[in-house]
């Protein structure tokens, strides 16, 4: 396996999804049953495969990705080559990034001596989709940008 194995909610989720898969390979509902049953390592490879299949349209779709931590907010957005990051240090120790007041306050704050800014370009040390993978099984969420184009466009102006 390349990434992970869905979770059985993910599967639940993609329940059209994965009977089409099963299609595509002429495996009915009924085969399907027989093949749990019968042979549970064939049934595990079908579920790995599909898992894969289903993270490497997601990682390879990626543009940006987010990071909160109670002090930390790290902002990726993901291109072909690299990877560039906006990251944002709290210097108050009261402020809670994870909480909609932390939010607030960095918005209040941003720029201010309370709050370091940092920003990074990195080319991927490997493949771009497993690099995207890592940060994700790190803490990170996929996002649609807007914090980072938002920040981006104040430190740039």
């Amino acid at each position: 396996m390349k990434y992970k194995r869905l979770t059985k909610e993910q599967f639940e989720a993609l329940y059209q999804e994965f009977s089409n898969f099963l299609a595509t390979q002429s495996i009915d509902k009924a085969e399907w049953d027989s093949i749990k049953t019968n042979k549970p390592e064939v049934a595990e490879q079908e579920l790995d495969v599909f898992s894969d299949l289903i993270w490497e349209g997601v990682l390879t779709n990626a543009q940006y990705l987010e990071h909160f931590s109670k002090s930390h907010i790290f902002l990726f957005h993901c291109q072909e080559t690299l990877i560039q990051s906006i990251v944002l240090k709290s210097l108050d120790t009261e402020v809670d990034f994870m909480q909609k007041e932390g939010l607030q306050w960095l918005s209040d704050n941003l720029f201010t001596d309370t709050v370091e800014i940092h920003l990074g370009k990195k080319t991927y040390e490997q493949e771009r989709n497993m690099a995207i993978f890592d940060l994700i099984t790190q803490g990170a969420i996929l996002s649609d940008g807007q914090l980072y184009l938002q920040i981006n466009g104040i430190i740039q102006s």
